[in-house]
């Protein structure tokens, strides 16, 4: 079921209230720009149709007006969501409200990466999500997928996923078939951008940075209120941002790429080699480097060299309000290693008052990449241009 949503006024007023509510419909207009009869207009069918409801009066329009006014607050659970991330060997699903909460997540290992086998484990996965409360079932209708790489969201195709080994899949089409949704595919960064967009640290900044760190090293855009995808759906990618000169080669098939000097692998690998020890793991890099061991705390500040160079390469041409830096729990669990030399490169080659921006660490599981998906999938229902 598609939401009552037919005009740019009343996907501005849904939205301001899903994202910024409660909220009296003085405020929105306030906020907005649209008159009180506008908003009035065009909250009418979200209110009919259960998405909007009137809270009790609680506050007054303005000195020496009237009756009170009636917040207007969304029904969360008017309509769910479910939202799966799909790594190279794992499952992560959830089901949300409409205002993205998490209620139930679910993680499934993949026994094969082939598109036949994600897609047998995703039907599974979603059906089993599902089954655990009769509401979702009746009221979840939209599936959102996360994928890392090169994604067509508007085509609903993995154009390629080196994590996954994937070319020119269809996926979003499968998974529908697969699931009987509908389904919105984007890219994982990007995903995670919507949700902090929309729910989370990027409410109110009309421009924003997402730097993600872990396997690979990610970045969404938010400029002018919007998420930047670029003529090719590939904007923000920094972590292909040359900064190690010629060397090491990145599975791009570029070289010196942020991903090849700052990605979980190439650390694991440079690591061992200093280390001398070939079956060293990320968690033993990490361990060796908070022991104090300075061959490994070298190669991660080398790591928040590589990331601190392309973040400023990102700020000096948009300008963020924020940057906000998060990624996987191995990731982050080796934050506290480069975050000073992240801060320190970053300020020397940030160009003036771009260095000002508010750097911002928020750690997040694997659950909320899942939620990015379903994030997406909610701004899909609720976005005109998304629809089109």
């Amino acid at each position: 079921m598609l939401a009552p949503l037919t005009t740019p006024a009343a996907a501005t007023v849904f939205t301001t209230v899903l994202t910024q509510g409660p909220v009296s419909r003085v405020e929105i207009a306030r906020r907005t720009g649209l008159s009180s009869a506008a908003v009035t207009k065009a909250a009418r069918p979200f209110i009919e149709a259960g998405y909007l409801e009137e809270l009790e009066a609680t506050e007054r329009p303005g000195p020496g007006a009237g009756r009170p006014a009636s917040p207007l607050a969304i029904r969360p659970d008017r309509e769910f969501f479910t939202g799966v991330k799909i790594t190279d060997d794992e499952l992560i699903g959830v089901v949300t409200d409409l205002r993205a909460q998490v209620l139930v997540s679910a993680h499934r290992p993949l026994s094969a990466s082939t598109v036949e086998g994600v897609l047998a484990q995703l039907a599974e996965l979603v059906a089993d999500l599902l089954a655990t409360d009769p509401a979702y079932g009746q009221r979840c209708h939209a599936l959102g997928l996360a994928v890392s790489g090169d994604v067509d969201k508007a085509g609903g195709l993995v154009r390629y996923s080196p994590f996954l080994g994937w070319r020119q899949v269809p996926l979003a089409r499968l998974a529908a078939e697969a699931t009987g949704l509908t389904v919105t595919l984007e890219n994982d960064v990007k995903a995670l951008t919507v949700a902090e967009q929309w729910f989370g640290e990027g409410v109110g900044a009309s421009s924003f940075a997402l730097v993600t760190v872990g396997v690979g090293v990610g970045c969404g855009l938010v400029v002018n209120d919007r998420v930047v995808a670029g003529s090719h759906g590939v904007a923000g990618e920094i972590g292909h941002i040359p900064v190690g000169g010629d060397e090491p080669a990145c599975h791009c098939g570029g070289r010196g790429c942020v991903e090849a000097v700052a990605g979980t692998a190439p650390i694991v690998a440079a690591v061992r080699a200093a280390c001398g020890d070939p079956a060293l793991t990320i968690d033993d890099a990490i361990g060796a480097a908070h022991a104090g061991d300075p061959a490994a705390r070298e190669v991660f500040a080398r790591a928040g060299h590589a990331i601190g160079l392309a973040m400023a390469a990102m700020a000096n041409l948009v300008g963020p309000e924020r940057i906000i830096v998060t990624g996987d729990v191995q990731g982050l669990a080796a934050y506290d290693l480069f975050e000073e030399q992240i801060s320190r490169s970053f300020a020397s080659q940030a160009f003036g008052a771009a260095a000002d921006c508010t750097l911002i660490l928020r750690p997040r599981p694997f659950e909320q990449w899942a939620r990015g998906a379903a994030a997406v999938a909610i701004q899909t229902l609720f976005t005109l241009q998304e629809r089109q």
